[in-house]
């Protein structure tokens, strides 16, 4: 067993390295161009959500409050009528991303606390490179990827948004392993 706190630089070199490769992925590469779409006429959309002054959250519509309404003629009229959407309206601030990075940083960090919690419950210090690697790995890859399907089976989020940001968790899980195989304790 490893303790926690031995595994802390492995823990922030990894959130440190997978911070600098979702940056590039995402600034650089292109690679989520069209994970979204513009509306046909983005400025009449605006302008009439703008004049329902919704507050920040999530919606659906049509919307159903229970079982028995998903079912009444009313709302498959709706369904059936359009459009059906759902819709996150964020509370209006700078555009920049400084809290968002912020917050994908401590994220990055839980996730390989947690790699680092179940490798250092299961590997000894000196354990194999690989050893290290297959279990950081695993751990930091569904930590990253794979609840992200959930999304495009209830959301209908595209599934090629989700395809791509299961590969990004797919190399955030190799760099983390990596990072952990690296620094293991010896």
């Amino acid at each position: 067993m490893v303790p926690l706190v031995s595994l802390v630089v492995p823990i922030v070199v990894s959130a440190v390295f997978v911070f600098i490769a979702s940056s590039v992925i995402h600034m650089v590469t292109g690679f989520h161009k069209n994970d979204l779409r513009p509306l046909p006429d983005e400025a009449a959309a605006m302008k009439a959500l703008r004049a329902l002054n919704i507050p920040p959250g999530d919606y659906a519509m049509p919307l159903a409050r229970s079982m028995k309404d998903m079912g009444s003629p009313e709302f498959l009229a709706k369904m059936k009528e359009g459009p059906v959407a759902l819709l996150t309206v964020r509370p209006i601030r700078d555009p920049g991303m400084t809290t968002n990075l912020i917050q994908w940083f401590i994220y990055s960090l839980v996730v390989s606390v947690f790699a680092a919690y179940i490798a250092g419950v299961a590997l000894a210090p000196g354990a194999e490179y690989l050893k290290v690697f297959q279990i950081t790995g695993c751990v930091a890859f569904t930590g990253y990827a794979l609840a992200l399907p959930q999304n495009s089976i209830w959301w209908s989020k595209n599934w090629g948004a989700t395809a791509r940001s299961m590969f990004d968790g797919l190399v955030y899980g190799l760099l983390t392993a990596g990072t952990f195989g690296w620094l293991w304790p010896r």
